[in-house]
Order: structure tokens, then C-alpha cells, then sequence
């Protein structure tokens, strides 16, 4: 799985006009399903994502994660992170996985969020969404789960 990490003070995702989504300071994570992606994928996703530590301590060090800070996930489905642009400028999606296994495994990854974390929102699956967010410091984070 892929995955874009970044450390916002504040996120939304609005769909037709609509807040589907949204957190105050924590994770906002573009995630994408690759071809062959399983549940022990977004299971380590999701393990790596609550111990990142990218938010400060007393010292101003990233040494304290999503948990430690009682921040926000918003996981947002995005299958444009398999973007392959190595055959010239239109990208090819073929890594990406199929809609209906993208699907299954970004709900699977929500559910086991939301098992697990005290504060998760979601985009909407396969949706034009608008994603809102002011990115804190700024920190991005790609991240490849095999």
C-alpha cells in the first residue's frame, strides 16, 4: 500500500458541497491499494501510521506520534499515488489496485482505525473530493507498505 502522510493542524474533505470529513490537528493520509495488496498491508499501514512519530516533544524534536498527542486520522482514498509517468506524460494507473479491491481494502483500513484510534474521518470512496488542510510545519511523509 501507499500511502502520502502529512501532519496538519487542521483537515476536511467536502464532497458536493458537503463536510464528509474532518479532523484538527493530527494525520491526514492519502492511502492507495497497489495490485496484490492484502489485509496484512493495511494492517502494517495502520500500525506504522499511529507510532510515526512526527509531532514535537518539550524539545521541539519529532519524537511523538498521532496517539502520543491525541491527534486526528483522516484517511482519504487516493489511487493517483500508483501513478506510473516512467512512459511519458500521461500517467498509467496499472499499479494501482482494482476498484472493487481499493475499495475493500480502504474500508477494511477504516474499520481497523477505527478499532483502534479514538478520532478517525474519512473522504468518500471513488468521490471528486476537495481535501482542505493546512500541513504543519510542513511535514509530508511517503510511505510504501509491501
Amino acid at each position: 500500500m501507499l500511502a502520502l502522510v502529512q501532519r496538519v493542524s487542521q483537515a476536511s474533505v467536502v464532497v458536493t458541497g458537503q463536510t464528509v470529513g474532518r479532523i484538527d490537528a493530527g494525520l491526514l493520509v492519502l492511502v492507495c491499494a497497489e495490485r496484490g495488496d492484502g489485509t496484512e498491508q493495511a494492517d502494517r499501514l495502520l500500525a506504522k501510521l499511529l507510532k510515526l512519530r512526527i509531532f514535537s516533544d518539550e524539545a521541539s524534536k519529532m519524537n511523538r506520534s498521532v496517539q502520543d498527542v491525541g491527534g486526528g486520522l483522516l484517511l482519504v482514498s487516493q489511487f493517483t499515488l500508483a501513478a506510473d509517468t516512467s512512459g511519458g506524460n500521461r500517467p498509467s494507473f496499472a499499479g494501482a489496485a482494482a476498484p472493487e479491491d481499493g475499495r475493500r481494502l480502504y474500508e477494511y483500513l477504516v474499520e481497523q482505525a477505527h478499532a483502534a484510534h479514538p478520532i478517525v474521518q474519512t473522504g468518500q470512496f471513488a468521490a471528486d473530493m476537495k481535501v482542505h488542510l493546512v500541513n504543519d510545519g510542513p511535514v509530508t511523509i511517503p510511505l510504501r507498505i509491501s
